[in-house]
């Protein structure tokens, strides 16, 4: 009998699709042979002239090319990060640095010189790929003044020399044997501390994760799938990049997110996914070109990354006549652990987050026993299987902290399990903040507060927010004598921090509340905000 037999919450694996063992490079090679000519890519730029098109013969010429350069300047094993916006030439950087037995590091290109320097020397990365500015922020300026405190970083290459790059490598290079267990991507994300953590994506987890997703999307060969994820993301270059691959479909790869380019490529690329996290497709579906665009090819919608609004779901299903598929998914696991089919009723669908992937275990358990739940109660989510990272690279504290010696990743979310495996999230045990898909990391945005000579103390929560799943609050007890303006502190956080992290509500407190050993009480901050409750009055200033 299984654990939901014996009414517990506890879901086995679903053995009957195999575990392949397959690598980033790998499947891309399977699919330029049994497809050449396919199309794999789309540069979605908004200037229709410049949709550039790629075919799977072509993707993996460039990507083989490209790893033939990386090997003439570090060495299989090593990390090299991308710190970029989304293009082809970071997919082809993607798969060159699986086919050359290299580790990517993934940086979003939105960072900051502390938030860069972080990551580049926690991850001992020996080179970086980067654009010469986002958004008007020379981002070589930013490297070169954190290069001095990077030892093992060796060599910077602009994408905007790409082609010259690759062009350095020799054709006769050797490509080395790459192992389905081999780290394939480091991605930065948070853990119970707060503190950004490297957890070490595999071959095997990422490319049979993102088999399953294509599944369960029912990708087909020649389906057209627009991908607005940030390519940092698991979701961006595992779930929308190695899905549509081995599913032989096409991806059209937005530059960036906005949502009239979104319905734009939908329409004129025939879609057949209206996928993004939610913050994405509420734009989407509020904009006025909404109405006005021929979106009659998609056939279902996709989100996750955060918490997915019922109204959401109901309002997809009433305006394009679409099911609607929920994963739920964590970085650490590659990242999808639980999803809804198209098949499932409305309420499943709006309400739930489905049943367990294939060849996934999930279990509820009490956080304080670490025994598993009845039905029905709520408790930790726990997973395990092909999928879970191999830890976070170079922190084994974190590592064993995350995954028990039994192999099980405890996720730090809470839900329920009903008899059919099908779960709801509850909450979350970490204090970490999902904006718009976005991991944010109070800690890290309470130490830049704490630096401002106006601030005494600070609490960062994330409190509802019907679009945008939560947005940042900070909690502000001034210096005696201050009252520091809201313009001031948001300047002071948008000069250290990139602008996802900043709060979007300030509020000055004399007093916090505490705990008995003296630690504010952070959900007591939240519930008083939720509910609308008078904080106590700052008589600063």
């Amino acid at each position: 009998m299984t654990g939901v037999e014996l009414g517990m919450s506890y879901w086995p694996a679903d053995t009957a699709e195999p575990v392949l063992e397959t690598t980033c490079g790998g499947v891309l090679r399977a699919a330029a042979e049994g497809a050449p000519d396919a199309v794999a890519l789309v540069a979605g730029v908004p200037d229709p002239a410049g949709r550039r098109r790629i075919s799977y013969a072509e993707l993996c010429t460039g990507a083989e090319r490209a790893a033939r350069a990386l090997l003439g300047r570090f060495r299989p094993g090593e990390r090299v990060a991308v710190w970029a916006p989304n293009s082809p030439e970071w997919v082809v950087l993607q798969f060159g640095a699986a086919l050359a037995g290299l580790t990517l590091v993934t940086v979003n290109p939105l960072y900051r010189a502390d938030e860069l320097r972080h990551v580049l020397g926690q991850s001992e990365a020996a080179g970086v790929f980067l654009v010469p500015e986002v958004r008007g922020v020379s981002t070589v300026d930013i490297l070169e003044q954190v290069r001095p405190r990077l030892p093992a970083l060796r060599d910077s290459v602009l994408f905007t020399d790409w082609a010259g790059f690759c062009a350095s490598g020799s054709p006769t290079e050797p490509l080395p044997e790459v192992d389905p267990g081999d780290p394939a991507q480091i991605q930065y994300t948070s853990g119970t501390t707060g503190v950004p953590k490297g957890a070490v994506i595999h071959h095997r987890g990422f490319t049979n994760n993102a088999r399953y997703v294509a599944a369960q999307l029912q990708l087909a060969a020649g389906d057209v799938m627009v991908n607005p994820m940030p390519l940092f993301h698991t979701a961006g270059s595992g779930s929308c990049t190695l899905g549509p691959i081995q599913a032989q479909a096409t991806q059209v790869l937005m530059p960036f997110f906005d949502p009239a380019l979104l319905l734009a490529l939908t329409e004129s690329g025939r879609g057949a996914i209206f996928g993004g996290v939610p913050t994405m497709l509420f734009a989407a579906l509020d904009h006025p070109d909404f109405a006005g665009r021929d979106l009659s090819s998609l056939r279902l919608a996709f989100s996750g990354g955060a918490l997915v609004p019922p109204q959401l779901v109901r309002r997809v299903r009433q305006e394009l006549g679409i099911p609607f598929v929920i994963v739920y998914a964590q970085t650490e696991a590659a990242p999808v652990i639980t999803g809804t089919r198209t098949a499932d009723s409305p309420t499943d669908q709006a309400e739930t987050v489905g049943r367990p992937f294939p060849q996934t275990e999930v279990k509820i358990v009490d956080p304080a026993t670490g025994q598993t739940t009845p039905l029905g109660e709520i408790g930790e989510v726990c997973t395990r299987g092909y999928h879970v990272m191999t830890g976070y690279f170079d922190n084994p504290d974190a590592t064993a902290e995350a995954i028990d010696p039994d192999g099980w990743l405890h996720t730090g979310d809470l839900a329920s399990m009903d008899t059919r495996g099908y779960c709801r999230i509850e909450g979350r045990l970490k204090e970490m903040i999902i904006r718009g898909g976005e991991n944010i990391y109070p800690r890290e945005i309470e130490m830049v507060l704490l630096s401002h000579p106006a601030v005494a103390d600070v609490a960062v929560v994330g409190i509802p927010d019907p679009r945008w799943g939560e947005q940042v609050a900070a909690f502000i007890r001034p210096t005696p004598g201050a009252a520091p303006a809201e313009a001031d502190l948001n300047a002071f956080c948008r000069d250290r921090l990139a602008g996802f992290k900043v709060p979007r509500v300030w509020q000055l407190l004399d007093t916090f509340p505490m705990t008995a050993s003296g630690k504010v009480q952070k959900f007591a901050l939240r519930e008083r905000f939720e509910a609308g409750t008078p904080q106590p009055p700052t008589t600063a200033g």
